[in-house]
């Protein structure tokens, strides 16, 4: 299944060049919609295609990995129509002239160099997903197929949220700093915090109180077992804690990225990586797989802290007047529907609910979106002028 799938590097590496471009033109639906292309050929893969390969005497896992090349092809194709728009699809040479003068462009050079620990970032990111992965095989059994559920979990508030925000922003405060525009700079980054308190504080609140229904209605099927649902809960509200540090450090790490610094995100993610594993030493043995996605979010916390400690050092960022003001308001609306949150994952029996799939999930459709309801309708009361994030986007 690798060999098959390996061809789906070229795809993404393409993808990624041409989301990057249409980033920078503040083109950002189209890179951000993409990838749900890969989702949709993997489940049609493994719905049309499974039932087929077996017939034909093939494993009808061979279906995925199908669907994944599929999949790859296709969010490649669909940027070219938008690259073409803007006049921006790129002309690739392979003649020695060609790739000699690219070679001696001073851009090129300037982005070799700023590759460099960037790479070294995405190889500590990809060493603790390792690490971890390994620590929650030997935690016990099911360790590693729990974590990736967690893991899972929490990747969709984080991605979501984190890196939507860190591809609006990333052009534009590159944009700002070539300029020398100081106060957009900082505006930018503080209007990406505001973001970050308004949209993962209360799914952070969420993934705490609110996560033993989640899982239930996710994963609470077959043979996940209702102790299965208990352990990963417990993972899930691990990385509850840290959620606003995930989704921070995708806001607070441009800001260092737009002035050409990735050594200081790297050397803080590599102290961040060894902290870490001291913590989960600690908290692994005595709260097993939880402890290590608490370990996780703590980690996230210090390095989106670290973050900003550096950017208010530097003097790149300064917050703007009525932070205090607004995280009250944010914070008393959050406790309203952590409130409602707490009474209805303990007043209903989710997982006793496994037989009515249907019903369970009717009411978790209904408990987020009474939740919604109930925050931002708090927001309203307390004045919370919401359109003035939409300006800035």
């Amino acid at each position: 299944m690798t060999r098959w799938m390996f061809p789906y590097i070229g795809c993404m590496s393409l993808v990624a060049l041409a989301a990057g471009i249409l980033n920078t033109w503040k083109r950002f639906l189209l890179p951000a919609a993409t990838p749900v292309l890969l989702n949709l050929s993997v489940i049609a893969a493994a719905w049309l295609l499974a039932p087929r390969l077996e017939a034909y005497g093939l494993r009808p896992i061979y279906a995925l990995a199908i669907g994944v090349m599929l999949g790859g092809v296709l969010q490649l194709l669909v940027q070219i129509p938008a690259l073409l728009r803007i006049g921006m699809l790129p002309r690739i040479g392979l003649k020695p002239s060609a790739l000699k003068g690219s070679w001696q462009h001073p851009g090129v050079r300037q982005m070799l160099m700023a590759m460099g620990p960037a790479l070294l970032g995405v190889g500590v990111a990809q060493l603790s997903l390792v690490i971890n992965t390994q620590i929650a095989i030997f935690v016990g059994e099911g360790g590693g197929i729990l974590a990736d559920l967690r893991r899972s979990l929490m990747e969709f508030p984080t991605a979501l949220l984190g890196v939507a925000l860190g591809v609006v922003l990333t052009p534009q405060l590159a944009a700002a700093q070539a300029r020398g525009e100081a106060q957009t700079y900082s505006a930018l980054l503080d209007w990406g915090l505001r973001m970050v308190l308004l949209l993962a504080l209360p799914c952070s609140v969420a993934l705490l109180l609110f996560a033993e229904p989640m899982v239930a209605v996710l994963y609470h099927y077959g043979a996940f077992r209702p102790a299965d649902v208990t352990q990963t809960s417990l993972a899930v509200m691990g990385y509850g804690v840290g959620l606003l540090g995930l989704v921070g450090i995708k806001v607070l790490a441009p800001g260092f990225f737009a002035r050409f610094d990735t050594r200081t995100p790297v050397r803080i993610a590599l102290t961040v990586l060894v902290l870490t594993q001291l913590m989960n030493a600690l908290l692994v043995p005595w709260l097993g797989v939880a402890g290590l996605a608490l370990s996780i979010g703590l980690g996230a916390m210090i390095n989106a802290v670290w973050l900003l400690i550096g950017l208010r050092r530097l003097g790149s960022y300064r917050p703007a007047p009525g932070w205090l003001s607004f995280a009250v308001r944010v914070g008393i609306a959050t406790v309203l529907m952590g409130a409602l949150q707490y009474q209805l994952a303990f007043r209903i029996d989710w997982v006793g609910l496994g037989q009515q799939g249907w019903l369970r999930a009717a009411l978790m459709a209904a408990s987020l979106l009474g939740s919604a309801l109930l925050y931002f309708g708090a927001l309203w009361l307390l004045r919370v002028d919401l359109r003035q994030f939409a300006r800035r986007a």
